[in-house]
Parts: structure tokens; C-alpha cells; sequence
């Protein structure tokens, strides 16, 4: 077994999306080699009412998927196909945008006025940029829920953990999306495929992820010595993992709560513009054409 060294720590930083969601992005709208097949990550916590009803109006999207997994309050979402539902605390939305949909997502909030949730994008390969689109809802009591003799909890959202494999399936680039929470103290080593590219976001908590490949492995950009064998993370931090195939974490006083996430990169060209993501420029033009044509619809 090889230990995955941390490569690089990023701290979630604020920004403002759709009508005026204030939200924090781990990730997104630059250079995301790194995080191959994942395009974009944003934690859309908030306890203001006002930071985020406005929501995200209709909008489209095109040759890439969009993953939200919620965890207080509720988000409504609606589409030009005509599908309408509400996904609650725990639910997890998986949409294959494809070929194109037009869409919106509401968040609402609990009674208390919290919402909590995260969206992930994940990129589709050349082979599946123009496939139909489609939607995996899935319910709370449909994730598994495992839990270790060291009382160590994880949800399955997504791919095979434990013997136990998620509702989510069909995935081009296979990817996994666990919810891991560590008891206090505890020290936990947890698998993950040498060929992915891997990350873990804190939300919850904090904790130490070792880092044994040395100074020369980790650049980073809030806390932890990049010398050290071991690198602190707290709320809205986000490691990005080097290659290896487990990854060691040391929950802190509190414990620690954190999603773990990998995917297999596609390693393809990427043209990226707002909600729609193609290989190439013309695909790219072509999309946006389409748009003002109103042929931007193929299903």
C-alpha cells in the first residue's frame, strides 16, 4: 500500500453565482487538470435567507453533469423537459446535462432558515458530450451508511466502498463520492484507486491528512507546513491528493467530517464558458449559436 501525499491545500474561497447565491468554490473556472475528470466544486452553506433564495434562474448546460448533494434545506429544480421535483437533506441529484437542457435550481432553506449543500461538475468525455440528458434522483434512505467497529461513518453516494456500492450508476468517468465522518482522535486509513485523481473537502470538524512524500510535494495556501509530515485542515479546506492508493487522516478534538472524492481523468482538451463545457472552441461557438437560434434543445 503507497500513502497519497497531499499535493495541494486550497481554502474554499467566497463568491456570488446565479441571482445572488453568496457561496465558497473549492475549485472552478481555471486550471482544473489537476482535478480531472471534476470541473467545478462550490459549497453553497448559508444561514441568511437573503444570500440565497434568489437561487439559479433558468440557465443551460451542455456536455457535462452536475452533482448536488444536500444536507439541510431544500432545493427546488425545474427543466425544459419538464421534469420538476424538490431534493431535501441528504438527497443527491446526479444530471447528465449532455446535449443540453435548460434548468434551474431554487434553494429554500429548513425552518430555521439553513440551507446546506454542495455541487460538484464532472466533465463528460467526447464520446458522451452530445448523449441525452438525464436525471438520477436519489433519496437519503437510498444511500448506504456504513459504519466501521471505530465508529467511523461513511455514506456511499457514488461508486464502491466497503464491500457496498452507491444508488448512482452509469457514470462515465466512474467516479466515487463518499461522506466521511471520523470520531475524535480516531486515526483512519481509507482506500482509494492509484489510477484517480482524488480530493477530500472539510466541512465539518477538523483534522491532519499525512503527507509522506515530503517539502517538496505540497504547495499551500493556508494552513499546515509544507514540510511537515502532516497537514492541518479545518472547515472549507480542500486537499488535492498526489498518486498513492489510501489516504491516512487524524481526526482532531471535535472530530472530523469531510467528503472524499475521486474520479478517472479523461485526459481530453477542454473549451470551457460559463455552464457549457465542449473540447474545442467551434464546439464551443457552435453551442452558443445554437443558443440564440433556439436549436440549443436536440431531445
Amino acid at each position: 500500500m503507497s500513502l497519497r501525499p497531499v499535493k495541494r491545500t486550497i481554502k474554499a474561497k467566497p463568491t456570488m453565482e446565479g441571482a445572488g447565491v453568496h457561496l465558497h468554490r473549492g475549485f472552478g473556472f481555471g486550471n482544473t487538470t489537476d482535478f480531472d475528470p471534476f470541473l467545478l466544486f462550490d459549497d453553497f452553506r448559508n444561514d441568511v435567507p437573503a444570500h440565497y433564495l434568489k437561487g439559479f434562474p433558468w440557465h443551460p448546460h451542455r456536455g457535462i453533469e452536475t452533482i448536488t448533494y444536500v444536507l439541510a434545506g431544500d432545493v427546488e429544480h425545474g427543466d425544459s423537459m419538464g421534469n420538476r421535483g424538490t431534493i431535501g437533506a441528504g438527497d443527491v441529484q446526479w444530471m447528465t446535462a449532455g446535449s443540453g437542457i435548460i434548468h434551474q435550481e431554487m434553494p429554500k432553506g429548513d425552518s430555521a432558515g439553513h440551507m446546506h449543500g454542495f455541487q460538484l461538475w464532472a466533465n463528460l468525455p467526447s464520446s458522451l458530450k452530445m448523449t441525452a440528458p438525464r436525471y438520477q434522483d436519489v433519496k437519503s434512505p437510498d444511500i448506504p451508511v456504513l459504519t466501521d467497529d471505530d465508529g467511523t461513518r461513511v455514506r456511499v453516494v457514488c461508486g464502491s466502498f466497503w464491500g457496498r456500492t452507491g444508488p448512482v450508476d452509469g457514470i462515465a468517468a466512474e467516479p466515487t463520492y463518499l461522506d466521511v465522518s471520523v470520531p475524535p482522535g480516531l486515526r483512519k486509513v481509507l482506500p482509494v484507486e492509484t489510477t484517480r485523481h482524488a480530493f477530500a473537502y472539510v466541512f465539518a470538524g477538523s483534522g491532519k491528512f499525512s503527507n509522506a512524500s515530503g517539502p517538496q510535494a505540497v504547495t499551500t495556501e493556508f494552513v499546515g507546513d509544507p514540510g511537515s509530515a502532516a497537514i492541518v485542515a479545518d472547515n472549507r479546506s480542500l486537499i488535492l491528493f498526489d498518486r498513492g492508493d489510501e489516504v491516512t487522516v487524524q481526526a482532531g478534538e471535535g472530530g472530523i467530517r469531510f467528503l472524499l472524492i475521486s474520479g478517472k481523468p479523461l485526459e481530453e482538451p477542454v473549451a470551457w464558458r460559463g455552464p457549457i463545457v465542449m473540447n474545442t472552441q467551434a464546439e464551443l461557438r457552435t453551442a452558443f449559436e445554437e443558443l440564440e437560434a433556439g436549436t440549443f434543445l436536440k431531445r
